[in-house]
C-alpha cells in the first residue's frame, strides 16, 4: 500500500497543489479515528506512517502520574520505569498497539481521506478562480433548464441562471453559446455555487469594454447604465481628451460597435450619450431624441423640470414612461417633463429667451423608429 500511497501523494502534489505534509496530517488524523472507532478504543494514540519502509503503527500515549485513574491515558511511574528507568513523572510513555487487522482499515481510511481531499481542492480551485471573476462576462454553453434555472457549463463547473435574471426576449435551449454576467460566487457543503445573469446592466457594460478599444484602455469612460433588458437600454460615457468623441468611439464606424452589441442582446436597443458632471447638460442628453428647451434643476430634492416643445411631449416621455424612466436612472436624478405650453402656462417659461439645448452629444439606436413609435 505504501507504494501506491506515496505514487499517488506525489500525482496530487504535482497536478492537484495539494500539499505532501498536509495530506499525510489528514490521513493521520483519519486513521486515529479509524482506530478508535472500529477497535472501540478512547486512548491517546499516534500514527506512524513510514512511506520508505512501508509501515504503519499504531502507538498508545500514556501519561507518567503517581496516581492511576484510567488506565486507557495515564501510567504508574513504577510501570513505566519498568519499560525504560530513564522515565520520570510527567514524561508521556509510548507502547505499539498496532492491530493485526490494521492494514486493511488503514488502507481504506487513507484512500477516502485522499479522495476526500481532492475534491475539497478541486472545489477550492475553482472557487478560488471564479471569485476573482465576480462582475466579470464569460461565454458559456446552455445545459439545461427547470422551473428556477437554466444551467450553463463554464467549463469547470455549471453556472445557475435564475428565472428573474434571464432576457424576456430569449429563447434558451441547449447547446446555445451565450455571454453571461457573473453576479455573485458562494461557497458551500457540496462545492462553489455561481451565478449568473444576462438582465444586469454590468453586462451591457461589459460588453462595451470588450467591444471598444478606447473603453478598454481608458480613453473613454462609462460613466453609468440604465437598462430594461432586452427592450432599450442607455449608457453615458465621457472622454477627458476634448479631441476624442465618446460617443462616436462607441458606436464605431457604420455604427459597427454597438451593433455587435445589439446583436449580442437579441436586438435589444441601446442609446449613448455624453455625460456631464452640469445636470442641465446631462439630462438634456439622456432624453434624446427629444430635443429640450429648458432644464430647471432643483437641487435639494436632486429633481429637475425639463421643458420640450409640445410636440416633442410624447417622444420625450417614450412609450409606456420608458425613455423618461432610462433617463432617470441614468442620471440619479428625478425627472418631471412638461410641454412648452403648460410649462408657459404655469409661469416657468421661459427662464431665459432664448433656445436652450439639441442634444447633439448622443446616438440613439434606429432613432427614426424610436420617434415614429412615439410621436
Amino acid at each position: 500500500m505504501s507504494s501506491e500511497l506515496l505514487d499517488a501523494l506525489y500525482i496530487l502534489e504535482k497536478e492537484k497543489g495539494i500539499s505532501r505534509e498536509v495530506l499525510l496530517e489528514a490521513i493521520e488524523a483519519a486513521l486515529i479515528s479509524a482506530y478508535r472507532r472500529n477497535f472501540n478504543q478512547a486512548q491517546n494514540v499516534r500514527i506512524d506512517l513510514n512511506l520508505g519502509k512501508g509501515t504503519m503503527r499504531v502507538f498508545a500515549r500514556k501519561d507518567v502520574v503517581d496516581e492511576v485513574f484510567d488506565s486507557r491515558l495515564e501510567i504508574s511511574l513504577e510501570e513505566a520505569k519498568k519499560i525504560n528507568p530513564n522515565y520520570q513523572l510527567e514524561d508521556v510513555v509510548e507502547m505499539e498497539v498496532t492491530p493485526k487487522d490494521f492494514g486493511r482499515i488503514a488502507a481504506q481510511t487513507a484512500k477516502q481521506v485522499v479522495t476526500q481531499r481532492v475534491r475539497e481542492a478541486e472545489r477550492g480551485i475553482i472557487y478560488s478562480e471564479f471569485i476573482d471573476r465576480e462582475e466579470d462576462i464569460m461565454t458559456g454553453i446552455v445545459q439545461r433548464q427547470d422551473s428556477r434555472f437554466i444551467y450553463v457549463s463554464l467549463g469547470k463547473i455549471e453556472a445557475l441562471l435564475p428565472v428573474n435574471e434571464q432576457m424576456p426576449n430569449e429563447q434558451y435551449k441547449p447547446h446555445d453559446r451565450i455571454k453571461v454576467f457573473i453576479t455573485k460566487v458562494e461557497k458551500t457543503s457540496k462545492g462553489p455555487q455561481i451565478f449568473v445573469s444576462r438582465s444586469h446592466p454590468g453586462l451591457l457594460k461589459r460588453l462595451f469594454e470588450i467591444e471598444v478599444p478606447e473603453i478598454f484602455d481608458g480613453t473613454v469612460e462609462i460613466k453609468s447604465v440604465a437598462r430594461e433588458a432586452g427592450d432599450r437600454s442607455k449608457i453615458s460615457v465621457y472622454a477627458d481628451n476634448e479631441e476624442v468623441d465618446p460617443v462616436g468611439s462607441c458606436v464605431g464606424q457604420k455604427g459597427q460597435r454597438v451593433q455587435a452589441i445589439v446583436n449580442e442582446l437579441k436586438g435589444e436597443k441601446i442609446d449613448i450619450v455624453k455625460w456631464s458632471e452640469d445636470p442641465v447638460v446631462f439630462v438634456a442628453n439622456a432624453l434624446s431624441p427629444s430635443k429640450v428647451l429648458e432644464v430647471i434643476v432643483n437641487e435639494e430634492e436632486k429633481a429637475t423640470t425639463v421643458i420640450v416643445p409640445d410636440y416633442q411631449l410624447s417622444l420625450a416621455i417614450g412609450k409606456r414612461g420608458q425613455n423618461a424612466r432610462l433617463a432617470a436612472k441614468l442620471t440619479g436624478w428625478k425627472i418631471d417633463i412638461k410641454s412648452e405650453t403648460e410649462a408657459r402656462e404655469a409661469g416657468i417659461y421661459p427662464v431665459e429667451e432664448q433656445e436652450f439645448l439639441l442634444n447633439r452629444d448622443s446616438y440613439v439606436e434606429d432613432e427614426e423608429d424610436f420617434i415614429e413609435d412615439n410621436e
